[in-house]
């Protein structure tokens, strides 16, 4: 590997935003000096398995190649290597990699910002795996392996819940005894609060208003869904809890449900049959949701697709999805005493048309008033739906989480 230059941020701004799960390294290089330019993305997956996939585009041109990753480290590499590559690089070494942006998913209650990593930061973050025993362990195994390939390089954790920290306490406190959230920090935490943050901003803009003036419901629809209600520029409530598990049905999670029901799952298909009692955490990370209704089907295409053709467990994921949002919008509504702007980001927000449809369908009772030629077929684009005698304004809006984690790195690291 290169020799890293301590000072090579300030000469090149070129930022390496990492987002990396259990098995899974997500990533970005992002000139800063040009405008955020995105110079190349990638994404390496199955990692620890027999054989893990790694995908590589840079000037409209795309490498695939199946090959071993063992682990983080060795992913990190694959990644240096191909951005230094002498055919699919953007660079001509690793000199010109001025800092590393890190998707962190838990600050829990100890941190409500971005900030520099460092050791101590790290054992913070340890100390904070519990909360998130499926997400933390490979942001830090992100962070580790960087620290170990290019140990020079100032790095950033850039927190999902650190927009959250303005709940109020009537929002994140859950109805159980007091005592366990003083002991443990239960309570609600929130998560893709940089995408809600930066739609948000980038919705308002749009429709010509500053957010701090608006109260805004951002619904960010994906395989990871949650809305959430925003208040002048500040976080009021939000459909996702102490993890991920809890709000809008998603891609494999079952959102809301009876915690009852958990207890008789656990009873019946983990104690009665012998089973590992983490099997449970399984159930509802994997195989729960869409997945769990639709009989396999996660991606929204293929749920319509089923519901058109007339499947019934399919129409079943399609219609609880539409419902499930419209429930939650209407309760922001309430919670906030109005909405001035409604939007939808995410991979189902910004495309699925057909999704938008039956959420924004029959609304006229809360002053939302759309024109669906506009909505139908719409897919990827920044738009405004509602027509001009809305009472708020309803819009479409594509977001950008990597370029809010290079922005916060940028603003730590220079």
């Amino acid at each position: 590997m290169n020799t890293i230059n301590n000072q090579s941020f300030i000469r090149n701004m070129k930022i390496l935003v990492l987002n990396c799960g259990s098995s899974s390294i997500k990533y970005q290089l992002v000139d800063m000096a040009k405008n955020a330019e995105v110079m190349a993305k990638g994404l390496l997956e199955r990692i620890g398995l027999e054989m893990g996939e790694f995908t590589h585009k840079w000037n409209g041109q795309k490498h695939y190649e199946q090959l071993p990753i063992p682990d983080h480290t060795a992913g990190i590499k694959i990644v240096l290597n191909a951005l230094i590559d002498p055919e699919m690089g953007v660079i001509k070494n690793f000199n010109e990699i001025g800092a590393v942006g890190n998707r962190v998913a838990h600050g829990g209650e100890t941190f409500d910002k971005s900030v520099l990593v460092t050791d101590e930061v790290i054992e913070k973050i340890k100390a904070l795996t519990p909360l998130a025993p499926l997400h933390t362990p490979g942001n830090l195994a992100g962070i580790y392996a960087m620290r170990e390939v290019l140990p020079g390089v100032p790095q950033v954790a850039v927190f999902d819940t650190a927009f959250h920290s303005t709940l109020p306490p009537k929002s994140y406190l859950y109805g159980v005894p007091y005592e366990y959230y003083e002991k443990y920090g239960v309570r609600r935490y929130g998560f893709h609060g940089t995408s809600h943050k930066f739609v948000a901003e980038k919705a308002a803009k749009m429709i010509g208003r500053d957010w701090n003036d608006l109260k805004i419901i951002s619904c960010h629809l994906g395989s990871g869904a949650s809305i959430c209600a925003i208040d002048h520029g500040k976080s009021f409530d939000t459909t996702m809890g102490m993890t991920p598990l809890e709000g809008l049905l998603m891609g494999s999670r079952p959102g809301d449900v009876d915690p009852g029901v958990i207890e008789f799952i656990i009873k019946k298909e983990i104690v009665d049959n012998g089973k590992d009692w983490k099997d449970i955490t399984k159930i509802l990370n994997k195989q729960s949701g869409l997945v769990g209704i639709s009989g396999g089907k996660q991606d929204m295409r293929d749920i319509r697709a089923g519901r058109d053709a007339g499947d019934v467990r399919a129409t079943y994921a399609f219609d609880m999805f539409a419902q499930r949002v419209k429930r939650y919008i209407g309760g922001y509504m309430a919670e906030m005493g109005g909405c001035d702007l409604l939007l939808f980001t995410g991979g189902i927000g910004e495309n699925a048309w057909f999704m938008r449809r039956p959420i924004l369908e029959n609304m006229e009772c809360l002053g939302i008033k759309v024109d669906f030629s506009k909505n139908d077929n719409v897919m990827g684009e920044d738009i405004i739906l509602s027509t001009p005698d809305s009472k708020m304004a309803v819009v479409v809006v594509t977001t950008d989480e990597e370029y809010v984690i290079a922005s916060d790195t940028y603003a730590l690291v220079k």
